[in-house]
């Protein structure tokens, strides 16, 4: 089981999902913290972030479904 979440700042991000290159677009990021960062639309719609429920200092965003199929395998 791994360790509880810290929340702080990666001092580096890998891209870990392919497209959209030269442009800005959702995506998957691996931290050298041994944690993901996920580029998306913020999820501004009231209904949809009551059923969350976020904690303060949380976010939600809302990426394409074939994102997280195109995530290449992260290393342990």
């Amino acid at each position: 089981m791994s360790a509880p979440f810290e929340r702080g700042d990666p001092s580096k991000l890998t891209k870990i999902t392919d497209g959209c290159e030269n442009r800005s677009c959702p995506a998957v990021y691996e931290t050298d913290r041994g944690t993901l960062v996920v580029q998306g639309y913020v999820l501004s719609d009231p209904q949809a972030l009551k059923q969350i429920g976020l904690p303060e200092g949380e976010s939600a965003v809302e990426v394409p479904t074939e994102l997280l199929r195109g995530v290449r395998a992260v290393s342990d």
